[in-house]
């Protein structure tokens, strides 16, 4: 209720407990004015996040195949079989099967990713793809990517599709992208080579790759897939200079929201072991597990790591005892867990070469694993 008291004021009945209350008419604006103000936080909170909002976040899972029905080759290498079987298991359990170009541009332009998505990938550009693996592909209505090392198709190798045979793809609605011209170890830097002329090595492969991808298919390629999946911090930043708008490796992970564009991970399905149905179901049930922090940083390490973590975007997500960490040379290691900080001392220098770090936990609400990964180059 209001009403006016003999001195003009303002009496508004306190609505919670019935009692009047006289204020001047200047404190009532005011009053008034954070009524207001709070009535539109109200209508607008839903569309604020929340911890809860995020029990439950859209994933994506990225697969990468290379060659298809090659028994000699069986390390890079699925049956068509399991092919079938592995295509037939999205379409049963209603996945769907995005674009390469749907997903990254959701990405950068930070739009929800669409719930329960893969996208298929296809490096180097074997021609058991044509062959044996866009039919069934075909067959499926999926959109796949075919990341294509330069120099083989252009030297004409024999394993490798031909340029003609990539234009018919392409023309059909596959999407073909870059995979590098010599298919190099980029971090494996020439003897002699100084930063400068390093970064100019990497660099020229890449855009000789792209230039000759615009002479042959008419298109510029947007993505680029690290050869063998080995990157270092130089190797990043040159393929943001030369103007791809992502990056690909060959980490195990999902692909969220807080996924860079210029390090997303793929999950490798090939040879024996990663190439079951077993497999294949587990690494689209896998999350992503937002880091920052991580500690030792992506690339070269120049002296012996105090430690290896980093710190969880959202820890309560994760129950506690679930988080795991591992590093190729030492395995599976459980860490120290204190507030957002994961992590495991060390004082053993790395002898292998290449090193991938995981870090691992279980989510509380889902039970599902979540995983972020990242390599490691000993120089």
């Amino acid at each position: 209720m209001v009403s006016f008291d003999a001195n003009g004021c303002y009496e508004l009945s306190d609505i919670y407990r019935g009692i009047p209350v006289n204020y001047p008419p200047r404190i009532h604006k005011y009053l008034v004015f954070c009524l207001v103000l709070l009535c539109s936080l109200i209508t607008f909170c839903p569309s604020i996040p929340s911890y809860a909002s995020e029990l439950h976040t859209p994933e994506v899972t990225a697969l990468i195949y290379h060659r298809f029905g090659e028994d000699r080759y069986p390390s890079t290498n699925v049956s068509m079989d399991r092919f079938r079987e592995q295509m037939a298991y999205l379409l049963a359990h209603q996945y769907q099967v995005i674009p390469l170009s749907r997903l990254v541009d959701s990405i950068i332009d930070n739009k929800p990713l669409p719930d329960k998505s893969v996208v298929i990938t296809i490096d180097d550009g074997y021609r058991s793809v044509y062959e044996n693996a866009w039919p069934v592909l075909k067959s499926f209505g999926f959109p796949f990517t075919v990341f294509i090392y330069v120099q083989g198709i252009d030297r004409e190798y024999p394993d490798y599709m031909n340029w003609d045979q990539l234009k018919e793809m392409q023309e059909s609605g596959v999407d073909i992208q870059d995979h590098g011209y010599a298919h190099e170890r980029l971090v494996n830097r020439p003897a002699g080579l100084d930063d400068a002329a390093y970064r100019s090595w990497i660099s020229a492969d890449m855009v000789k790759s792209s230039r000759i991808m615009m002479e042959k298919m008419g298109r510029r390629p947007r993505f680029y897939a690290i050869p063998y999946g080995e990157y270092n911090l130089q190797v990043i930043e040159e393929a943001k200079s030369i103007g791809y708008d992502a990056v690909f490796s060959q980490d195990p992970g999902s692909i969220s929201r807080y996924t860079d564009p210029y390090l997303i991970p793929r999950e490798p399905i090939l040879g024996d072991n990663w190439s079951t149905v077993r497999h294949f179901e587990e690494v689209l049930q896998r999350v992503d597990l937002p880091l920052k922090d991580i500690t030792p940083t992506v690339g070269n390490l120049n002296t012996v790591p105090t430690s290896f973590g980093a710190r969880i975007l959202s820890p309560g997500k994760y129950v506690q005892s679930s988080f795991n960490i591992y590093v190729s040379e030492f395995g599976w290691m459980h860490p120290e867990v204190v507030g957002d900080l994961v992590s495991v001392k060390n004082e053993t220098p790395l002898t292998k070469r290449l090193n991938r770090v995981i870090v691992k936990a279980r989510e509380r609400e889902s039970g599902r694993t979540a995983i972020r990964s990242w390599l490691l180059v000993n120089n």
